[in-house]
């Protein structure tokens, strides 16, 4: 099943972005495309918008079940804090990445484009992004609300306040924690039924955006896509890299357990629409799924590898563009700004942009720059969903071996759903506990 959706989702990419260059080259009047367009992008919307439907039952229920069978506090801790020091280290690294690659490739070097009106507007509200408001929001001023609103992250602190009582309360919770357990199962069947019209949701997305932006806008920003692309490879080998430094044989596997949720979130633009199918392959994989229900919640939040990037290439990107020149200094500062203000982007529409936009600000850079990318950001986004996507399944590998909890691994062709009956706490039944593979 998993490798024909593969193929399926391959098939209707391709497929999408023919249809969309044969309408964009037919159909003349941009009404009547735009028309056209919005009927293919309702399928997208009601994929994703099940898709979402799905999260919040699904993270609250795995993240409690796994906490719940860590036994203790200290457990939670050691883990809590192995896999923020890794989002911290892979942030700088993606960050710096970034940097270095658009400094580089220089993808914005000889456009020599005028500055704009001082109050042109760039369409993104920077200001729906700061600190204060950031920290301020982590915490739920109502369990039910933040399920209600997917705030991944809201979810995510109250799902540790809840499994650590659970635990606290012992053998009275038991029937708590098996209800969770069941929840999780019903929900990865769900995502098992949802999974089936993926292929019909990339190829209707993929139609509308190649419809409406037609292959002259890839022309046009080729090398900056080009580029970042370029980089985002560089920075796969790198993150897979570390993942066989540290994890051995696990870590050479990984890539192939992964490519399905990654190209679904390639071809979705959507990290979220691969986090089921990211913790099924992590299950497979030999991860813990008391790790991976922790370590991936916790990176879609404060880990998003190609997100952060994308802040610092697109940055440098508009500067060069207007032929504004920054010095190593600023580049510096640049990195360690964006270190704090990439954290939970997840939470917020646009995010990447309006991270993006507040960092132009600071720099005087025109923050209508943001234009130049707006156009492209649709083929942008696939590239950072699935970055995205890797990136936390290599954190959630490396926290699984740093905790010597691998367990054996299943075959890459095993069907993925149903999802294990084991326990999180006892690894896969009847199968050892194999850390050192």
């Amino acid at each position: 099943m998993a490798k024909r959706l593969t193929l399926f989702i391959a098939a209707a990419l391709v497929a999408g972005i023919a249809l969309g260059l044969v309408l964009n080259w037919t159909v003349a009047d941009p009404a009547a495309l735009a028309t056209i367009a919005d009927g293919f992008s309702i399928l997208t919307t009601l994929f994703l918008n099940l898709i979402k439907m799905i999260i919040a039952p699904l993270v609250f229920a795995t993240l409690v079940s796994g906490i719940g069978h860590m036994g203790d506090t200290a457990a939670l801790g050691r883990i809590g804090l192995r896999s923020l020091g890794w989002f911290v280290a892979a942030s700088a690294v993606s960050l710096t990445l970034g940097l270095i690659m658009v400094n580089l490739l220089e993808p914005g070097v000889g456009l020599n484009l005028p500055l704009p009106d001082a109050t042109a507007a760039s369409g993104v509200d920077r200001g729906t992004f700061n600190l204060h408001d950031f920290i301020g929001h982590l915490v739920p001023k109502s369990f039910i609300e933040a399920m209600a609103k997917n705030e991944i992250l809201q979810i995510v602190v109250f799902s540790c306040f809840f499994g650590v009582a659970l635990t606290a309360v012992g053998e009275k919770a038991a029937p708590v924690l098996r209800g969770t357990e069941a929840l999780a199962q019903i929900m990865l069947q769900i995502t098992d039924y949802v999974m089936r019209l993926a292929p019909i949701a990339v190829f209707a997305a993929v139609t509308s955006a190649v419809a409406v932006q037609g292959a002259g806008i890839l022309a046009t920003f080729g090398y900056f896509l080009g580029g970042f692309y370029a980089a985002m490879v560089l920075l796969w080998c790198v993150l897979f890299g570390a993942g066989i430094l540290i994890a051995g044989k696990r870590g050479r596997l990984l890539p192939a357990y992964v490519r399905a949720p990654a190209i679904l979130a390639f071809s979705t633009a959507s990290s979220e629409a691969a986090f089921p199918r990211t913790l099924e392959a992590l299950d497979r994989v030999g991860v813990p799924r008391r790790i991976a229900s922790f370590v991936l919640p916790l990176g879609y939040s404060f880990n998003l590898d190609g997100s952060m990037m994308y802040c610092t290439f697109a940055t440098v990107f508009i500067a060069q563009a207007y032929g504004i020149e920054l010095t190593l200094q600023q580049e510096i500062t640049m990195l360690l700004i964006l270190m704090v203000t990439s954290k939970g982007i997840a939470g917020v529409p646009r995010a990447s942009l309006v991270v993006i936009a507040a960092t132009l600000a600071f720099f005087d850079i025109p923050e209508a720059g943001l234009l130049l990318i707006l156009a492209v950001d649709h083929f942008l986004d696939m590239g950072r969903s699935a970055t995205n996507v890797v990136g936390n399944a290599v954190a959630s590998l490396v926290v699984a071996k740093w905790e010597g909890a691998l367990e054996v691994l299943e075959p890459i062709e095993a069907e993925p759903l149903p999802a294990p009956s084991h326990t999180p706490a006892a690894g896969k039944a009847g199968l050892e506990i194999d850390p050192g593979a």
